[in-house]
């Protein structure tokens, strides 16, 4: 299993009356592995996972797996606030075909570092798939140092972390223990380039939901190492990262993907639909000049 370049934290479509729409589900798989888009993360932060019920994640699981049939990487969000739920939830995910899964630092919780090197190693050693750290301070209130890292890399089941800390220094930090046997994943659209010339493999990314096309192109250009042109389509798509900066993810990704016809944008509570209809139109007219032939369709 290869991860790198332009990896999607798929978006989970919902219909107005909340339930599912796996037909829209299906289609933006489709969308995003002819758009290039190299792995898909199902019922991470940006799928609402926490919003889930249990029948619904294993049918949004099993449906990306038999959907994709081996074309890319299927990986299954699995994090969970405690490490036997975490286990639990990763052996299930084995279990209905994910090739990985991806586990986010405990959240609430507040564990120690020591607490953070036991709760990964165990789950690696339970799970019954290669984990992916996560690593998102901004929404655990959590941060997995590099120490932390260092010391979990060894391990046969633990493949690489995705780093949503966008400053300079952590993204060096990852960079230096990125090797062979474990891949540093940016998370963070707004720094990902800067990543990738680093050393980063690849992003697990919020906005090549909308344009998995541009997005494989700047991840092409960038682990490339051609510096010059992975800036100039990095600046290309900065109007839309900008404009979905109007509201926490994924509330803004959803308003684009209705654009773009896949679901209505629909979330659920305590998340609720963009208010604003600046913020709507700034990324319709973005989209449209990033997308016009999808928005013609």
């Amino acid at each position: 299993m290869k991860l790198s370049g332009s990896i999607c934290a798929l978006a989970t479509p919902f219909r107005a009356g909340g339930e599912l729409d796996i037909e829209a589900f299906e289609r933006l798989i489709e969308q995003q592995i002819e758009g290039g888009t190299q792995a898909l993360v199902v019922a991470g932060s940006t799928g609402e996972a926490h919003f889930l019920e249990a029948d619904e994640y294993d049918r949004l699981l099993t449906c990306a797996v038999a959907r994709v049939n081996g074309r890319v990487p299927v990986i299954a969000g699995t994090g969970e606030a405690g490490t036997t739920k975490t286990v639990r939830l990763t052996r299930h995910a084995a279990d209905l075909g994910a090739d990985a899964a991806l586990v986010v630092t405990p959240y609430y919780v507040r564990p120690t570092q020591q607490g953070l090197i036991r709760h990964f190693n165990e789950v690696a050693d339970q799970g019954g798939l290669p984990v992916i750290l996560y690593n998102v301070p901004t929404r655990t209130a959590c941060d997995m140092l590099p120490d932390t890292v260092a010391a979990l890399r060894g391990h046969e089941r633990i493949v690489g972390i995705k780093e949503a800390r966008a400053d300079v220094a952590r993204i060096h930090a990852m960079a230096e223990l990125a090797g062979e046997d474990f891949v540093y994943l940016s998370g963070d659209d707004g720094s990902a380039v800067e990543a990738m010339l680093a050393g980063a493999a690849g992003t697990i990314s919020v906005v090549v939901n909308l344009i998995p096309e541009a997005f494989r192109s700047l991840c092409d250009a960038a682990t490339d190492g051609d510096h010059a042109l992975a800036r100039e389509r990095a600046q290309a798509i900065q109007p839309l990262l900008q404009a979905l900066d109007c509201a926490p993810n994924p509330i803004p990704v959803k308003a684009g993907l209705a654009t773009l016809g896949l679901g209505d944008g629909s979330l659920r509570l305590p998340l609720h639909a963009l208010e604003d209809d600046s913020d709507r139109k700034a990324i319709r007219d973005t989209l449209a000049r990033l997308t016009p032939a999808a928005l013609a369709d």
